[in-house]
């Protein structure tokens, strides 16, 4: 019986076929599955109208092509895994620091609340209400004018319980007119981890956030 020339899809099939998983990506393992078959293939070919140099050549181009992607996917791989072990690293620094993401919770530290807001545009007055876990008003803070982007603010508690401190209420406006502001939340990083795959920061109020989510660093 006399074999015709190998086409790729007959390479792909028989480099996944059979053998460990390690077999089926190691490239060396490929070439000699490649090689096994090709010599088979001219032990077997017609006499009468032999393989030409063409068609060997184009064989292993081919079985290069797929070694060489093979190789290409173990390198890409390998960078994943330093790039998250780069990511772990970097993110254990964060542990004990203050951090700003999208949210509206107020921090409390030494008897402070700590919270901060985005603003669009300059505005000629700012006041924040710090509200209770029910959505009751404990206090109010007066900044005064503030100009476009991040502002940060402290209220002392006093006798107040910092368990009762919840979350704040912005009111901005400029020439009469009111400025929507955004809030943004403040909390302490405890901890670091990986969760489905992805680096998560844990806040000290127990919640996690990932690194992309964070809007600056305190």
């Amino acid at each position: 019986m006399f074999m015709t020339p190998l086409n790729r899809s007959q390479i792909d099939a028989y480099n996944a076929s059979g053998g460990t998983q390690a077999q089926a990506t190691d490239p060396q393992a490929a070439q000699d599955r490649f090689l096994k078959l090709f010599l088979a293939q001219l032990s077997n070919q017609d006499p009468l109208n032999p393989m030409d140099n063409a068609q060997m050549t184009t064989q292993m181009a081919q079985i290069n092509t797929v070694t060489g992607i093979q190789q290409l996917n173990q390198t890409v791989n390998s960078l994943a895994e330093q790039f998250h072990m780069a990511q772990g690293v970097q993110a254990a620094a964060l542990v004990g620091r203050q951090v700003v993401a999208q949210g509206n919770a107020l921090a409390v530290s030494n008897g402070v609340a700590q919270g901060s807001f985005s603003l669009p545009q300059a505005v000629d007055q700012v006041r924040i209400d710090v509200l209770g876990r029910a959505g009751e008003v404990l206090g109010s803070v007066d900044l005064g004018a503030r100009g476009a982007g991040m502002q940060h603010f402290e209220w002392p508690l006093g006798s107040i319980d910092p368990a009762r401190v919840g979350s704040m209420q912005i009111q901005a406006s400029s020439a009469g007119q009111a400025v929507t502001a955004l809030p943004l939340a403040r909390q302490r990083i405890d901890s670091v981890g990986v969760v489905d795959g992805a680096l998560r920061l844990r806040g000290a109020d127990g919640s996690t956030i990932t690194q992309q989510q964070i809007l600056a660093f305190l």
